[in-house]
């Protein structure tokens, strides 16, 4: 059953999955107000959700051609849809809603571009545009979707499916912490169980949790600035935490938090001119990428890439790629590999010519070099899974550190193997050999097959002593991780190069 749910999860970009899961919250909700199950007008409903889907797609598409930015189709919608399932819905006669609704939508969008710096917004759209709503027109979010026990079991289903194909549950699972911890901290002991009852089945808790503490762009991608921000999140959302007067909500939570993630975070967003395409292996190429100023970042992580796209498919217009090139290079590589029926992106991305730019911002991940450099390591790779570790090793060859590593390179065959100048340079200069696990027309000198147990004991004989790295397509990294872990490998020496969206 898991297996299923992660094959469905992998064939999904975040933002889709997201977007599919408030489409399916929104019909269900207006279903349900025919019912009465929801205690809204459907007419209504109908007619505030086309306006929160107008009014922020139209203003996303003045300043992006302001701005000059690329317009995201997929997240004006979920912002839109955020807000439908947050605002009370208003009739058509109620000329002061209506004006309400379309300020928290035009302010929403708004804030992406206004309240940004280096041109990555500071603050969660969503809940900027229902904060300045409720404090200039006197028209708060109501988080009805969160409250109504009807839509409880959808909003628990779709949310873990959200979770489980981002591995944020570090996250969630401390906000909700923080939360009721605080929930009780503020409250009468005797009345202990009915705050836990509304807390966690009667509040916006829970689809808050799940769709805008999660929101990428806004929150630290980063493990302990993660968890962090989460905690801080937690304990302002409680609804008894205020300063004098002033009582924080949960969208002022949130916009607290949003800072918190700026100030620990990476800044900026990046405009990036393409220099050339080289050919790395077949039918894999490394965009080479000149930017107007250092990109700062260690070896391994990864960038959202964003291309303006004419005509997107079902995965949007963004996609999570781990930088190939080394914090020493100028340069900013991007390794692809491409397939027959490639995605709108890659197929945007392929019809690239020097001088085009691209746009790459969340620069993150946790896939780096250990502090330590006596650390035993091993890096094992699949295909373009070698991306990272060219960078890690293009690091130490500029840097002259020798370290304790072991490639293995799994390969289908000969005309796959990428990056063989670095991968010699690394032996020649550093040590560091790799052995290339070929399935198909191995020669003298490299493995016949796939990576498994038998090549990890032959060529590392100290295996239960070393840190190991994992790098390509997820069934291999899956497969991988188990053969280690079978093998007596402890899981805290297992790191796998994973990131949002990853599909």
């Amino acid at each position: 059953m898991i297996k299923a749910i992660d094959r469905f999860l992998d064939h999904l970009t975040m933002y889709r999955l997201v977007l599919y899961y408030l489409m399916a919250l929104l019909g269900t909700a207006f279903a349900f107000c025919f019912v009465k199950l929801v205690p809204h007008d459907p007419l209504a409903f109908a007619d505030t959700t086309a306006l929160t889907i107008s009014a922020c797609w139209v203003t996303n598409k003045a300043f992006a051609l302001v701005f000059e930015v690329p317009a995201n189709s997929e997240s004006v919608y979920i912002t839109a849809l955020i807000l439908a399932l947050i605002l009370d819905p208003v009739a058509v006669t109620d000329l002061n809603g209506i004006a309400a609704v379309a300020f928290a939508s035009v302010w929403a969008i708004s804030s992406k571009f206004i309240f940004a710096v280096g041109r990555k917004h500071l603050f969660n759209p969503s809940a900027f545009g229902v904060a300045l709503s409720a404090l200039l027109l006197d028209r708060p979010a109501t988080w009805w979707v969160g409250g109504n026990p009807w839509l409880l079991p959808l909003v628990l289903i779709g949310g873990i499916l959200i979770v489980r194909k981002l591995r944020r549950l570090d996250l969630v699972a401390t906000f909700v912490a923080a939360a009721v911890m605080t929930v009780l901290a503020t409250t009468e002991p005797a009345r202990y169980g009915d705050a836990l009852k509304e807390t966690l089945s009667s509040s916006p808790l829970l689809f808050f949790a799940f769709v805008m503490l999660t929101e990428p762009l806004t929150a630290p991608a980063q493990r302990w600035p993660r968890i962090a921000f989460a905690a801080i999140v937690g304990f302002l959302f409680a609804p008894n935490i205020h300063i004098g007067s002033f009582y924080f909500t949960p969208e002022l939570a949130l916009l607290a938090g949003n800072l918190f993630a700026y100030l620990v975070g990476p800044k900026g967003r990046f405009v990036l001119t393409l220099e050339r395409i080289e050919q790395t292996a077949a039918d894999s190429y490394d965009f080479i990428f000149s930017s107007p100023r250092k990109l700062a970042f260690q070896a391994g992580q990864y960038l959202e890439w964003t291309l303006g796209l004419d005509h997107s498919d079902n995965r949007g217009n963004r996609r999570y790629f781990t930088v190939a090139s080394s914090p020493t290079e100028q340069s900013v590589r991007l390794g692809v590999k491409f397939y027959p029926q490639s995605s709108a992106f890659k197929r945007a991305l392929g019809a690239m010519k020097p001088g085009a730019t691209i746009h790459a911002s969340q620069l993150a991940g946790d896939f780096t070099l250990p502090s330590d450099p006596k650390t035993k390591i091993a890096f094992l790779a699949g295909g373009i899974g070698i991306t990272p570790f060219r960078s890690m090793l293009q690091y130490l060859i500029d840097r002259k550190e020798i370290r304790p590593i072991v490639v293995l390179y799994g390969t289908e065959g000969q005309e796959d193997i990428a990056y063989r100048d670095v991968l010699g340079s690394a032996k020649r200069e550093l040590g560091i050999r790799t052995y290339h696990a070929v399935a198909k027309g191995a020669v003298r000198g490299q493995y016949s097959g796939y990576i498994d147990a038998r090549l990890v004991r032959l060529t590392m004989p100290d295996y239960l002593e070393r840190t190991f790295y994992i790098s390509g397509p997820q069934a291999m990294v899956k497969a991988l991780r188990q053969k280690l872990l079978a093998m007596g490998v402890s899981r805290s020496r297992i790191k796998v190069d994973y990131f949002p969206g990853f599909a």
